[in-house]
């Protein structure tokens, strides 16, 4: 069984297998290419590397009971040979592809299932930006609207953007393609048989009634259409997938195929849901054993680090172009560095590692976390029962979510003091006017969320925050895990509710429970120290998008005495980052000689009866 989800290491999978029967049956250009990149003859990074042996295990699992889908070389062969006399819009004629390109056409068309319809129904196209992306796509919408569907009537097609000039520009570069082709033989006969037609927002066959739409994510209309390939153009700009179940759902009954190819670079905010199917697709491809996610196809050309930015001979792998000619990776290598060195002098250097190197960071410069520590940091195995733990409660205000910050300090097997943290949130939808709308909101599916156990929807009937609710499962939680709180921090000004939460607390346990000042002589120390565990490696969490998020949207705000996380925008959400701070008030002492797990002061403060009564009894038996 291979399984790369914790090694990562695809070169050594790739060396432990026998491909010789593979190399000498097929000659395409995909498993060219995935054989140039996994004997290191193409310089390529780990989710393309990941692609290529993906690539190469399906055309060894062909004909397994568990696999129902095979390699049409003739399919390929096709769409090669119109990328022939597509030209390239911007010298107006046809250029020659170069390997990767045709193993992303190859891979799109050659893989069919059982039916021979496309194996690929949701394909995610990722590459740092003037690498040609939108030129692949518009190959696609030529073959799927002149080939696939010749002898088809009341089909639909679909280029889509995020607004109205990004699905216009990309429409128009589809139009100019498709008019190039159908000047030629056999389409020019075949385009004066279906009586084509290229309008000003369509593109028609008035006879056969098939046609392509431009439409934007803005004007919220894919519900009325069934689409055979829809293209989504900078899909990594949107804040939620919310509509595009509208382009998925349209597509299911749609015969002769169907297929959906978004196409992006990566944007600024690394919380986007391209973003995040990015990842889910990466654990698909590592789980090699697993036949889940075999209709998705991940292609993402990247740079590997950070640390690649100044390492210009590494560039092709997030710009593939770089392969073309000498001359050409001299003269665009030049290009980048010249646009990176201008970038350093503006302190926007992030800008060009996100957009030239195709790499997804923290939203700012003045960010509170790395999205690499964020990642890095989950650890999907540990038990919180039977612990200690520190918590923190940010109550909301409005239409904000209510959240508990908890913070669990453990020492891990190579004796090194650590911290699991995790959150739980509350969320009301009064002010969004439905839980819908605020998934939308918050980009969070917050429905699927809360089925995990990250959150819970008010249970209040008009959508606003329930304190007996908020307050109940707090004490289930405790209770169901058998937890040693050893401090409940919490800021009395959030909301009158606080109050109400804080005194039932005090009735009801026999916790250490504060009020923590909100300012930055307060709380700069365990804002820097919850930053620093993460840059340290000192931290770790469960896989919650809630968590995750909140930590990505936070930004570092200075003032004359210290720092305190805050927000861009006042529609982000930071209230998990808050909790947590609360949370570590005392927590980032824990494993000091004077945290307050040490203080003798304190000790039968923090003592149930129970333990009380064992204290003194101990003590009055040493004195007999």
């Amino acid at each position: 069984m291979i399984d790369l989800t914790q090694t990562h290491d695809v070169d050594s999978a790739y060396r432990s297998i026998d491909f010789s029967q593979i190399r000498k049956k097929y000659r395409d250009p995909a498993t060219q290419y995935a054989f140039e990149v996994l004997d290191g003859d193409y310089q390529a990074g780990y989710m393309i590397k990941l692609a290529m042996f993906r690539h190469l295990r399906d055309l060894q699992r062909i004909g397994q009971p568990d696999f129902p889908y095979h390699y049409d070389l003739d399919q390929i062969n096709v769409v090669l040979q119109l990328a022939k006399i597509i030209p390239d819009i911007d010298v107006k004629k046809p250029l020659p592809l170069m390997t990767w390109q045709k193993a992303v056409l190859a891979e799109i068309n050659g893989w069919k299932d059982q039916n021979e319809e496309a194996r690929f129904t949701d394909i995610h196209i990722s590459i740092g930006r003037g690498q040609g992306k939108t030129q692949l796509a518009g190959i696609q919408m030529c073959k799927a609207f002149l080939v696939d569907t010749i002898g088809y009537t009341n089909k639909d097609f679909l280029i889509t953007a995020n607004t109205n000039d990004q699905s216009t520009k990309l429409f128009g570069y589809v139009k100019k393609m498709l008019n190039a082709v159908v000047a030629v033989e056999p389409f020019k006969g075949l385009a004066k048989e279906v009586g084509y037609a290229a309008l000003s927002d369509q593109i028609v066959q008035r006879v056969t009634n098939n046609k392509i739409w431009k439409i934007s994510y803005e004007a919220d209309k894919y519900d009325s259409t069934h689409n055979v390939l829809a293209i989504y153009d900078e899909a990594g700009a949107l804040k939620s997938y919310d509509r595009i179940g509208d382009i998925t759902n349209g597509q299911a009954q749609v015969n002769p195929y169907h297929q959906f190819i978004k196409i992006s670079s990566a944007y600024p905010d690394p919380t986007s849901p391209f973003h995040d199917e990015q990842k889910t697709l990466q654990e698909v491809m590592e789980r090699d054993f697993d036949r889940t996610g075999d209709n998705s196809l991940a292609l993402v050309w990247e740079q590997d680090s950070l640390d690649e930015t100044f390492k210009p001979e590494t560039w092709i792998k997030s710009n593939p172009l770089l392969g073309l000619s000498e001359d050409e990776c001299a003269r665009r290598t030049g290009n980048l560095i010249k646009q990176r060195d201008e970038m350093m002098l503006k302190n926007t250097l992030h800008k060009f590692q996100n957009k030239n190197l195709n790499l997804w960071l923290a939203q700012s410069t003045a960010s509170f976390v790395k999205l690499d520590d964020v990642t890095r940091a989950i650890k999907r195995d540990f038990d919180i029962k039977g612990r200690d733990v520190y918590i923190g409660l940010d109550y909301s205000m409005f239409s904000d979510n209510t959240a508990y910050g908890f913070v669990f300090p453990y020492t891990d097997d190579d004796g090194k003091n650590k911290f699991y943290i995790m959150q739980h949130s509350f969320v009301p939808w009064q002010h969004a006017g439905s839980i819908e709308a605020k998934e939308q909101q918050d980009g969070l599916a917050y429905r699927e969320l809360e089925k995990e156990g990250f959150c819970t929807i008010t249970a209040h009937e008009q959508g606003i925050i329930n304190p007996e609710q908020v307050y109940k499962w707090l004490l289930d939680f405790v209770e169901d895990n058998q937890l040693n709180v050893l401090h409940f921090g919490y800021d009395r000004f959030g909301s009158y509710q606080v109050k109400n939460i804080v005194e039932s607390l005090n009735a009801n346990t026999n916790w250490f429970i504060e009020d923590i000042a909100q300012r930055t002589s307060t709380l700069g120390n365990p804002t820097k120290f919850l930053q620093e565990i993460f840059a340290t490696g000192r931290v770790s969490r469960p896989d919650d998008k809630v968590l995750e998020k909140s930590l990505l949207n936070a930004v570092i705000k200075a003032d004359k005495i210290g720092i305190q996380v805050d927000k861009d925008k006042a529609t982000l959400k930071i209230d998990v980052v808050d909790a947590l701070i609360d949370a570590f008030y005392h927590g980032m002492d824990h494993f000091e000689d004077y945290s307050i797990v040490n203080d003798k002061s304190t000790e039968i403060s923090r003592m149930t009866k129970e333990q009380v009564r064992d204290w003194f009894a101990a003590r009055l038996g040493d004195d007999q």
